[in-house]
């Protein structure tokens, strides 16, 4: 029997976890032999030409997994699969497994759907295909009425997902790795706590597939725990093992992605993430809402004041990438909560400060329990809220421009110095900075030098103009080394010829300078330098009386 795992990727940079570990369950659990293989793709691609390409392979089963992503697309697939071949589709995943009724009631074209961990249900149904009233977790059609088995808890570490394979498909991609299953907490938002119990993998198999997967090429590897450091002690032992080996059986380019609870960090973990190399981690902060009645009514557990407290210590450290994130919708928030939680994470200077929007997913408490969490959403995925009895959908599309705003001017790392100079020294509201001018722009795509020509244009009136010129001359010269100055950042200043041949017969050709007469400086940028970690290039700042001496 030949059989197609597959999946449909959010971009080709991502490597998909899911359907190695159905492959590793059939190779380790199954009682026949199958030829299986994988087959990847993304949701970018064109949908007629991967289908195309498995139905030449002629399977007799072949498998998706299904996100929020990438169901629209896979669904499309499966329908010209079945459509040209005489074969089973089989979906599993989040976005299938709370509504197998639903997507077997409305899809004919789909033959099951699985709930429950794939690498223990995949392989029974397999040996099972001719009877699967014995398969947990399956749901499928006997006699034209939908039938759903239960699912089956699981208790131990499941197969490496990591063959020869996987290997030779991953080429440099951003790769997963999971070391636990399942969350201490139960987030109405979220599936994660829903799905099974906490339980933790065998620590010498993580620290096996850790060194693996380092050696791989990637260059950056992503844990999936929902929350990394539930056990603390488990999570210095990981952090302990990938500094001690970084430089040595880890390459220096790999950086490790860990999504954590920041309110429970304990010291032990604090001291070993601030003894890490530059660069070697970064960090997901999980924050929501500093909306306490809010996180009371979504589940969610959060001391806000040591969440403050860790994530300034993290962000003092200086050697890792922070992000953290809001979600706006959430139950009991109203804007005028909103706009100060949000001023509150700015002020934490978190690399990035992401700005989500509520997702009612399938098997969420906020999306199968209404009347608790009231409110409307789209009927399509990803399921987006549009408005709540606390925020209107014109306040929600407000917050949509404000979104774009703050992504362009602060979390893609080009416009800091302005911000911190509209925020600081002029006072402005840093909520007011990103809300006001992306709804100015109206979320318009551009060029970069032409927003940031907007920019000025809007922020001229408000503050010292020649500063804010200044300001935003010096973000552009730290963005890349082709960007294109616009002739309005520019004043043909007498020195900046002299101090552009200085720097560069003394210091770097690559050097980019401006002048900066409202600090008497000269700002100087080395684009032939690695850029920091907010992506940008570092500039340095040498007086110019100082610079006349020498030049």
């Amino acid at each position: 029997m030949k059989v197609i795992i597959s999946c449909l990727n959010s971009k080709y940079v991502h490597a998909s976890l899911s359907p190695w570990c159905l492959l590793a369950g059939v190779r380790a659990f199954a009682a026949n032999e199958y030829d299986v293989c994988v087959r990847e793709s993304t949701i970018n691609g064109d949908a007629a030409t991967f289908a195309d390409e498995i139905i030449g392979e002629k399977p007799d089963i072949v498998a998706f997994s299904c996100y929020i992503w990438n169901i629209p697309n896979t669904l499309e697939i499966c329908r010209v699969i079945k459509e040209n071949l005489s074969c089973r589709i089989v979906l599993g995943g989040p976005e299938v497994a709370y509504r197998a009724r639903d997507i077997l009631e409305k899809y004919a074209f789909v033959d099951s759907v699985l709930s429950g961990e794939g690498e223990w249900v995949f392989p029974e149904y397999l040996d099972n295909i001719a009877d699967l009233s014995c398969v947990p977790g399956v749901s499928y059609r006997e006699n034209g009425a939908v039938v759903t088995n239960p699912e089956r808890d699981y208790k131990h570490t499941p197969p490496s997902p990591y063959c020869s394979e996987f290997f030779e498909t991953l080429g440099g991609r951003i790769c997963y790795i999971e070391t636990a299953r399942g969350c201490p907490y139960r987030c109405a938002f979220c599936l994660s706590g829903r799905c099974s119990p906490l339980r933790f993998f065998e620590i010498e198999q993580v620290k096996a597939d850790i060194i693996k997967l380092a050696q791989s090429g990637t260059q950056t590897m992503k844990f999936v725990d929902r929350t990394f450091n539930a056990d603390a002690k488990r999570a210095d032992e990981i952090l302990l093992f990938i500094k001690n080996n970084y430089g040595k059986a880890i390459p220096e380019s790999v950086c490790f992605h860990f999504e954590i609870a920041g309110e429970i960090l304990k010291e032990s973990t604090l001291a070993i993430l601030a003894s890490m190399p530059r660069g070697a981690v970064q960090l997901e902060v999980g924050v929501q809402s500093f909306n306490e009645g809010t996180l009371k009514k979504i589940n969610r557990k959060t001391n806000t004041e040591k969440l403050v407290e860790n994530v300034r210590k993290l962000i003092g450290f200086g050697n890792m990438h922070i992000h953290i994130d809001l979600i706006a919708g959430l139950t009991g928030e109203d804007l005028e909560s909103f706009v100060s939680g949000f001023n509150t994470a700015y002020s934490l200077k978190a690399h990035m400060l992401q700005m989500g929007f509520l997702k009612l997913l399938y098997g969420a408490d906020m999306r199968e329990k209404s009347d608790v969490y009231p409110c409307s959403f789209s009927p399509e995925p990803p399921y987006e809220v549009t408005s709540t009895p606390w925020l209107s959908g014109e306040e929600l599309a407000m917050l949509k421009k404000c979104e774009d705003a703050l992504d362009r001017l602060y979390n893609s790392g080009r416009f800091l110095m302005t911000v911190e100079y509209l925020t600081e020294s002029v006072g402005i509201a840093p909520f007011d900075v990103f809300n006001d001018f992306g709804n100015a722009v109206d979320g318009s795509k551009m060029r970069l030098c032409d927003y940031a020509e907007k920019l000025f244009e809007f922020f001229a009136e408000k503050c010292d103009r020649e500063v804010l010129r200044e300001k935003i001359l010096c973000d552009l010269l730290c963005c890349s080394s082709s960007v294109t100055i616009p002739d309005v950042f520019k004043t043909g200043d007498p020195i900046y010829k002299k101090a552009k041949k200085y720097f560069t017969e003394n210091v770097d050709k690559n050097i980019k300078i401006a002048v900066i007469r409202s600090e008497n400086k000269v700002f100087a940028v080395n684009q032939g330098k690695q850029k920091n970690l907010r992506n940008r290039f570092d500039g340095e700042f040498y007086g110019i009386d100082e610079l006349n001496k020498l030049i």
